[in-house]
């Protein structure tokens, strides 16, 4: 009989005998060992894949009109330029807008993907104004989701997050705008951002399709157990030729899911030449309160002209009918033409000259220290831009060898 020492000594061995096999059985001993993971390698496929990008924004805007108190305010930000969206200061020097972003597309080869947006600057401060979970909470992140490429058709991409709004031709960050101050249109008929859920498909070359599940215009936090949901379809319909339509619904007032609030957003892009390019645009909106009735509607026209690629004019046209004086505070129509010349840098500094004129048809705008002096407002305004991306600098080194 065996003693139990020997015993022992047998089983021990066999486990010995059986891990060594199972562990000269795995990939890494069949097919040669594997050296560990360079950290600096795996630092350098992670930029390869992402884009680093980033600006700082800064502008001087002269008021003929001469305030010296603003038309409004929100959450700090003092706006002496009546409707002008993110130029508010008058006569001073000033910061628009500085941002750093960080983003991976996804792709089939690398289905996740993200984006985070870090801003600073009194445009976000206004931006994030009315946000119900407070400005200070969620100003300085623009956007931060999640990305996913799902393996459906050409791709299905879904994004979970805040993300700025898809509506609208202008866009929050100027160097990627044709005119420096924002439009009528931008600045009171469309919202800023959304927090939620979007899919984005394109069906072909000519047609693609965009769903989204949000909480509504301007909140992370939810003033509201509803939730807005909006569809998108943009159809290339020539070479020279496209056009989108984009409808939003859902509950928009603090504790109330009953009263819809609705807005259509129609665009359509034409370039009859090489250098030539005229953008139209047609918004409606409808949100009924006790205290102010119905929203308004608006229509924009834009006609960019670039010879080159640093030099470019771009005269614009708009009017806007606040029925309710849902956001401008009175029942008026207003409108304002502006002609913006830029001059584009290879370096990423981009330079803009703007004069613009706002007017109404009722006595609305500041002048000196009265407020509601004047039917219209003169502004000229020079903007500089300097914008870097890591994936554009890429390129250009591409070139240059």
């Amino acid at each position: 009989m065996l003693s139990k020492s020997l015993v022992s000594k047998y089983v021990c061995l066999s486990f010995a005998i059986a891990g060594l096999v199972a562990l000269l059985a795995t990939p890494a001993f069949a097919q040669g060992q594997q050296p560990p993971p360079n950290p600096d390698a795996s630092f350098l496929n992670f930029f390869r894949k992402t884009e680093l990008s980033g600006f700082a924004d800064l502008y001087y805007t002269y008021n003929l009109n001469k305030p010296a108190k603003p038309c409004t305010t929100l959450a700090g930000v003092a706006v002496f330029n009546c409707l002008s969206n993110f130029n508010f200061a008058h006569n001073s020097f000033s910061l628009n807008l500085a941002e750093l972003a960080l983003e991976k597309k996804p792709a089939s080869d690398s289905r996740g993907g993200f984006r985070v947006d870090l801003d600073y600057g009194p445009t976000t401060t206004w931006v994030h104004g009315l946000e119900p979970g407070g400005t200070t909470t969620y100003q300085n992140i623009q956007q931060a989701y999640v990305s996913y490429l799902a393996p459906a058709g050409k791709g299905l991409q879904l994004d979970f997050g805040k993300f700025v709004t898809w509506n609208g031709q202008e866009v929050i960050e100027t160097k990627d705008n044709w005119n420096y101050s924002r439009g009528l249109l931008f600045a009171w008929a469309i919202p800023y951002y959304h927090t939620g859920v979007r899919a984005a498909y394109a069906v072909n070359d000519k047609v693609s399709v965009t769903g989204f599940l949000v909480n509504g215009w301007n909140n992370v936090s939810d003033n509201n157990t509803g939730k807005t949901v909006a569809v998108s379809g943009t159809l290339k319909l020539a070479s020279s030729l496209s056009a989108s339509e984009t409808y939003i619904v859902g509950p928009e007032q603090t504790n109330n899911n009953r009263r819809l609030r609705q807005m259509s957003h129609t665009e359509a892009t034409y370039t009859p030449r090489k250098h030539v390019t005229v953008v139209g645009t047609y918004d409606w909106d409808y949100d009924r309160e006790p205290r102010s009735g119905y929203w308004g509607e608006g229509v924009s026209t834009y006609a960019r002209y670039q010879p080159n690629g640093w030099f470019a004019l771009t005269p614009r046209a708009e009017h806007y009918f606040d029925k309710g004086g849902f956001v401008t505070g009175i029942r008026q129509r207003v409108k304002e033409v502006t002609l913006t010349a830029e001059l584009k840098h290879r370096d990423g500094v981009i330079v803009m000259l703007e004069c613009r004129r706002d007017f109404s048809n009722m006595s609305y705008f500041t002048e000196h220290d009265r407020p509601g002096a004047k039917k219209h407002q003169d502004t000229i305004t020079l903007g500089m831009t300097y914008a870097f991306s890591t994936k554009i600098a890429g390129r250009a080194e591409n070139l240059a060898r």
